[in-house]
């Protein structure tokens, strides 16, 4: 078995928020941030915030700080760099008064290559000698999509949907060289062109699709057992479309046997105060 095969999963845990996804649709970027930081919610950011970037977060020694910005800078489809931060620091610019310590719905500290229990803190874990990345997420693409009158099933039933380990080559950098990993939801295939027409003006949500309809072309070959995520494969009248994923950064980490590292809980993610369409930093 190969050592893509044997890289442990991270799903989302056991956690439970006092609010449902559905009494947040509407909030501003800041008062959602608030919630999540005082622990009131801790659910996937999937059909929130609508109009502003999210993100995920990677956080990792100061010592590979550079090659890892070098791996996102090569890999911009996978990797949009919204921004790095500065040595040691927890606070970031990306959104206002950000902590990136508390003000995410998850996370998960992975020693020798494993993750630990979900985390809804880590400030006990930060420390002078770590560096905070935040990459761009397919999630800011669904104000886009919506406005557009595209249904999203995932958004409906209250998931993230599949994201699955590809075929797919990134261009290595320093010790990171690992497959695309993507994110593939169901969409109505009359919607299909409008969909890959609208994401592909978001740099920032990973652009244009990777795939459409053709999984097996990428290496996935059952949408109903997806590596990370849940299982959301297409109805009938649906076809699967795929994007390069964020996640693809936590498995570089993982694959490059980093000791420690930090990320977020899948579709737990960084939620900014940068519009949708602003460029890659």
């Amino acid at each position: 078995m190969s050592r893509a095969q044997t890289r442990p999963v991270a799903m989302r845990g056991p956690a439970k928020s006092r609010l449902e996804p559905s009494a947040m649709a509407s909030l501003p970027p800041a008062q959602l941030r608030q919630l999540i930081r005082a622990g009131e919610y801790c659910g996937i950011t999937s059909g929130l915030a609508p109009g502003v970037a999210q993100g995920n977060l990677a956080v990792v020694p100061n010592t590979l700080a550079d090659a890892f910005e070098a791996f996102c800078r090569a890999n911009p489809a996978a990797l949009p760099l919204i921004e790095r931060g500065e040595p040691g620091d927890p606070m970031l610019r990306c959104a206002a008064n950000f902590d990136v310590r508390t003000d995410l719905g998850g996370y998960l500290v992975w020693t020798n290559g494993q993750p630990g229990p979900v985390q809804t803190d880590i400030a006990e874990h930060w420390h002078s000698g770590l560096t905070a990345f935040v990459l761009g997420c397919w999630f800011a693409a669904e104000a886009a999509l919506d406005a557009a009158g595209v249904r999203m099933r995932h958004v409906e039933e209250g998931v993230q949907g599949g994201l699955f380990r590809t075929t797919l080559p990134n261009a290595p950098a320093g010790p990171f060289a690992v497959q695309i990993v993507v994110s593939t939801r169901p969409f109505a295939r009359h919607d299909a062109d409008r969909v890959v027409a609208i994401t592909a003006r978001l740099p920032t949500a990973h652009g244009a699709p990777v795939n459409v309809g053709s999984p097996e072309a990428i290496g996935i070959h059952n949408l109903s057992k997806p590596d990370f995520g849940e299982p959301l494969p297409p109805s009938a009248n649906e076809v699967a479309i795929s994007w390069a994923c964020g996640l693809t950064g936590q498995e570089a980490l993982v694959d490059a046997g980093l000791p420690y590292f930090i990320t977020h809980q899948p579709g737990c993610m960084v939620v900014t105060d940068i519009p949708v369409g602003a460029p890659p930093s």
